[in-house]
């Protein structure tokens, strides 16, 4: 890394957001971790030796506190990756209202709280790289995640106005639509379907996870965050505005 750059990865205790923080720390990126798990979210910045700043991003005030805790820190951000989210598995009418509130306001009013608060920073650095967590459920559909869909289509035109505003300040922002990953929300994906469906967890893997897929197997959390390793890179540079699939051919249909 030709200069110290500041990364923030939200949901960053586990899962996928784990393993973008540890690559990126490999780098020699300043990683702040930002998580509603305390205990683990401390336990990986301690590991890391980065930032750890407690946060349900549902909240406004918790989106600024993140920024802030950053550039008080730090001084500046340079990447931010949106990463942080959570599945509910309900026909549309059950589904909760409230939880279809919490779902947007963390995966697609957070995102857009974030990339708001870091941009002064970005565009007074001429320099930036937001990469948005979206989902192969941001460009198609499946039944009984409504507000997920919702939620993630939502982020992918975020992505896409935010990277038409940024490309004259240096601020790339681009998207990550991953099909099914290896990681504790996944795994609980498959009970809760398997319940919602009247099906086995292994019918769930089989005839709805991996049934549109040419490769049948899970995405390793490892080959996302390569992925934004290269877009945070001098080397991506010239992409900015995509929604870029993991998706073991699923939309080659």
């Amino acid at each position: 890394m030709r200069e110290e750059r500041v990364a923030i990865v939200t949901g960053a205790a586990s899962g996928i957001g784990l393993a973008i923080a540890e690559a990126l720390a490999r780098e020699g990126y300043h990683v702040v971790i930002t998580d509603i798990n305390a205990e683990a979210g401390r336990a990986v910045a301690e590991r890391l030796h980065g930032l750890f700043v407690h946060a349900n991003l549902a909240e406004r005030a918790a989106c600024r506190r993140v920024v802030d805790a950053t550039l008080a820190t730090y001084g500046r951000v340079d990447i931010l990756v949106n990463n942080a989210g959570f599945q509910h598995i309900d026909p549309i009418e059950a589904f909760p209202e409230e939880t279809w509130e919490t779902m947007l306001a963390v995966m697609l009013t957070a995102p857009f709280l974030l990339t708001k608060y870091v941009w002064p920073s970005m565009k007074a650095n001429g320099w930036g790289r937001i990469v948005n967590i979206a989902s192969i459920h941001g460009l198609v559909a499946s039944p009984f995640k409504s507000a997920y869909i919702a939620a993630k289509h939502g982020l992918i035109g975020l992505t896409r106005t935010a990277a038409l505003e940024g490309g004259a300040h240096g601020i790339t922002v681009n998207a990550i639509c991953p099909a099914y990953v290896r990681t504790p929300l996944v795994e609980n994906q498959i009970a809760d379907q398997a319940r919602t469906r009247g099906i086995s967890e292994d019918e769930v893997v089989q005839h709805v996870m991996l049934e549109p897929a040419a490769i049948k197997r899970l995405i390793e959390p490892s080959e996302v965050a390569d992925l934004v390793l290269y877009l945070c890179s001098e080397r991506a540079g010239a992409i900015t505005g995509s929604a870029l699939t993991i998706d073991l051919g699923w939309t080659a249909r």
